[in-house]
């Protein structure tokens, strides 16, 4: 029986080595003419099957989940289920469907099963089906007693416990597919950033990496601002400019010049800086290169409405002195300007508490 403390300290091995990876792949720009490392390697393949999956995004993920996994931040993340996880519980086979919309945007799954002492079953995406089967060789390279208790299959079965992540057409699939065993399933969900026309250069900046980090295909990346009304917009598009070699990526301008043909074509009023549109919507859905906007009067009224969305938003950025911070049913989903891609280890998607869920196993 591997105990929580080997556990802790086999991901935190894992985070040691993913540190020295990336850091040893960031000297290669500055140094062009070393030789391409197996890191390297598989960067280049992943973008070759999912071009939306560049060398910066896939270097982005990986930095962020090798800070997430020090044994300190392990340790305080699972403090709160200390008392079920040192217990001997009986180990499930927990099947894991895994999106493809983020490099690793699977990992948390990953990380949460092995962490609670069960057998991993992961299907990945068609367009990711690199990254995190490398990430978990290297876990069991570093780690050879976990071997038994990790596999990636193309069609999950003998799975007692379902995750499964999509969009909200696909969960209605698993809804019917995985009801009869434990599951949780998440649907659709984005990111809102919240302004009142105080904020710094610096804040709106910051807010332009919640935009367009991932190029904004993430969960947590912004696609709505809710702005006061007579909200001047110069000084959000000047603030952002830094972001603008998104339009070098060629999927990306692809999305942004059909977008801002098709709204012209039907007469639909927007503003664009030449790599983003802002456009008055009730939607907190917004296509690629398209962020909605919507005026609120005063903050009550805007409270009310996220209160009534809020099963459809995932986080929401806003400055650290903002009053929605303090309404209980929200508090949790807000952050600083630039974090909604950075989120924590008890940060769960939709809400749900993963390790809570297959402690209950």
């Amino acid at each position: 029986m591997i105990n929580l403390d080997q556990r802790i300290s086999a991901f935190s091995k894992l985070g040691v080595y993913l540190m020295d990876v990336v850091n040893e792949s960031e000297k290669i720009v500055k140094q062009p003419d070393t030789q391409a490392s197996d890191f390297e390697k598989l960067m280049h393949d992943a973008v070759l099957q999912n071009p939306w999956f560049t060398r910066e995004n896939c270097l982005s993920a990986f930095r962020q989940w090798a800070e997430n996994l020090s044994e300190r931040k392990l340790k305080l993340w699972l403090k709160p289920y200390e008392k079920h996880l040192g217990e001997s519980l009986s180990v499930h086979n927990v099947g894991v469907v895994n999106a493809g919309n983020l490099p690793l945007v699977g990992f948390h799954d990953f990380l949460s099963v092995i962490i609670a002492g069960h057998n991993y079953i992961g299907k990945n995406a068609s367009d990711d089906s690199i990254l995190l089967p490398y990430v978990s060789d290297l876990f069991i390279r570093l780690n050879p007693e976990f071997a038994e208790r990790i596999s990636f299959v193309n069609k999950l079965t003998r799975f007692e416990a379902v995750i499964a992540t999509g969009n909200n057409n696909s969960a209605r699939y698993f809804e019917h597919y995985f009801g009869k065993v434990p599951h949780i399933i998440r649907k659709n969900r984005n990111g809102i950033a919240v302004l009142d026309g105080t904020e710094s250069r610096e804040q709106l900046q910051a807010l332009g990496l919640d935009i367009f980090l991932y190029f904004g295909l993430g969960c947590r990346n912004v696609s709505k601002i809710y702005v006061p009304e007579n909200y001047n917009f110069s000084k959000f598009f000047e603030s952002i400019l830094t972001y603008q070699d998104v339009m070098m990526h060629n999927k990306y301008m692809n999305n942004f010049d059909y977008n801002n043909t098709v709204f012209l074509l039907k007469q639909i009023p927007f503003l664009q800086n030449g790599f983003l549109i802002i456009k008055a919507d009730q939607s907190i859905a917004s296509p690629i290169a398209v962020v909605h906007y919507e005026i609120y009067s005063n903050k009550n009224e805007l409270e009310e409405k996220l209160i009534v969305d809020r099963e459809k938003i995932q986080c929401i950025a806003l400055s650290p002195e903002d009053s929605l911070r303090s309404v209980s049913l929200l508090s949790k989903i807000c952050v600083d300007f630039g974090k909604t891609q950075f989120p924590g280890l008890n940060d769960y998607a939709d809400g749900m508490d993963t390790v809570e869920f297959l402690t209950s196993l």
